[in-house]
């Protein structure tokens, strides 16, 4: 019998674990889930044939490797900062490894070791990363069959919320991890356009966005990633003239966190401790210049004269003119905020969580240039059963499937960008309504 170790029960892992329990009697495999909290484990695989759960502290080095070494593949939903750590263990012991994340320099560094042990490791199997890999890739390699050139190539995804969950000036909660919400973007931002590089520093990067369209939904806009230039090589499209990869955002949200991010409250670089009993209004107005005389909602307008209504009252929903007590005193200014955001930002049980994707090309076809879009819109449920965790999950789960099955044959240090991975994860997706919508527009 085949052991599956599932490291990790969040909220993400909930799409892979029931399709792979699905599949467990029927095709003679064990599903162990590991978890700091054993009850956590348990309530996930609800007593169904051919689980356990398994408590596990990460840290404990041979209560892991026990755990690991007694399967035949392991799949790691845990933060991304511990895949390397699982890795290293799955090479020393000769087992295959599965990941969502983005493929680590530390895991890229086994890759020799892999390869000389037989070993499939995927990472980037995923939603972004993942599905984005995956559905770009089909329409690339279908266009180099047929000898038409890509000259631009830009792709927008966002976790949003349904339209009719839009319960906030904001149009947005949190779908994922806050944390990386809030430090979106820091650092530097890379692209090409027309064969020109581009960079856009994070003080400039919500105000550098595209207005992009979904139909049915209607407005959003985007803003560059961090750094769309590695992807060159990996889609193998090196002297594309533009390649440009983002997120996407409902239209004036980015607007109004520039100002969050011009004040310095994204700021994660110095540790803050306002006075016990401070209040949301005393941390914005810490940001702001001394002045006695004017309030701080007169400072705030001072000092960002292009501020118009809707950004205004954005900033005021989420509670920073209040006088309600900081949540917690202790951080840096990003820590604080995010706090504050997960408490005005929390998923309702009846919300419902939508996942965007966008791609658009422009591909020479002989003497015409064509403009082709591809959109994907996947809804969640409920705040359980979200989108996210849908197109998180559920890619993974079948390429576990798939090469359980032996119908992925490869080794080595993978992304599902072959056609042997892509092709049927992305068939079998369509089952469960992941299907991307194509519209040709002639230029």
């Amino acid at each position: 019998m085949k052991q599956i170790l599932i490291l990790g029960g969040g909220k993400s892992s909930t799409f892979l674990i029931n399709y792979l329990v699905a599949q467990a009697v029927e095709k003679q495999r064990e599903i162990i889930l590991a978890d700091l909290d054993s009850r956590v484990a348990e309530k996930k695989l609800r007593n169904r044939p051919n689980t356990r759960a398994e408590a596990l502290d990460i840290s404990n080095a041979e209560r892991r490797r026990d755990l690991i070494e007694e399967s035949d593949l392991v799949i790691s939903m845990l933060p991304a900062r511990l895949h390397p750590l699982i890795a290293e263990d799955c090479v020393a012991l000769g087992k295959h490894f599965f990941s969502a994340s983005y493929e680590s320099k530390e895991i890229r560094a086994l890759r020799s070791q892999i390869e000389e042990k037989g070993l499939f490791f995927l990472n980037e199997c995923g939603l972004d990363p993942g599905i984005d890999h995956m559905s770009a890739m089909k329409i690339i390699d279908e266009a180099k069959t047929k000898g038409e050139e890509i000259l631009s190539f830009k792709s927008y995804a966002g976790g949003l919320l349904s339209p009719e969950c839009e319960d906030n000036p904001w149009k947005y909660k949190f779908t994922w991890n806050p944390r990386n919400v809030v430090l979106a973007g820091q650092g530097m931002s890379r692209y090409i356009e027309q064969s020109r590089l581009k960079y856009i520093p994070y003080h400039q990067l919500f105000k550098r966005i595209k207005p992009i369209h979904f139909k049915g939904l209607g407005e959003y806009e985007g803003y560059p990633n961090r750094d769309s230039l590695g992807y060159r090589k990996t889609y193998g499209l090196e002297n594309i003239p533009t390649m440009l990869r983002g997120t996407l955002r409902r239209t004036g949200f980015c607007k109004a966190w520039d100002i969050l991010v011009q004040l310095g409250l994204t700021d994660d670089s110095i540790e803050l401790n306002p006075p016990q009993g401070s209040s949301k209004r005393d941390f914005l107005n810490s940001f702001l210049p001394f002045d006695t005389d004017r309030s701080v909602e007169e400072k705030l307008t001072d000092f960002f004269p292009e501020m118009d209504f809707p950004t205004f009252e954005k900033i005021q929903w989420i509670g920073l003119f209040s006088h309600d007590p900081l949540p917690i005193y202790q951080g840096s200014p990003a820590q604080i905020l995010q706090a504050i955001l997960e408490k005005e930002w929390a998923l309702e049980e009846t919300d419902r969580d939508m996942i965007v994707m966008q791609h658009q090309f422009e591909i020479r076809k002989g003497d015409k240039n064509q403009k082709l879009l591809s959109s994907l819109v996947v809804k969640g449920e409920n705040a359980s059963l979200t989108a996210m965790a849908k197109t998180v999950g559920l890619p993974l789960a079948i390429a576990v499937d798939l090469f359980l099955e032996g119908k992925i044959k490869l080794k080595g240090l993978h992304m599902p960008i072959k056609p042997e991975i892509y092709l049927p994860i992305l068939e079998k997706l369509e089952e469960f309504g992941i299907r991307f919508e194509e519209e040709l527009l002639e230029d």
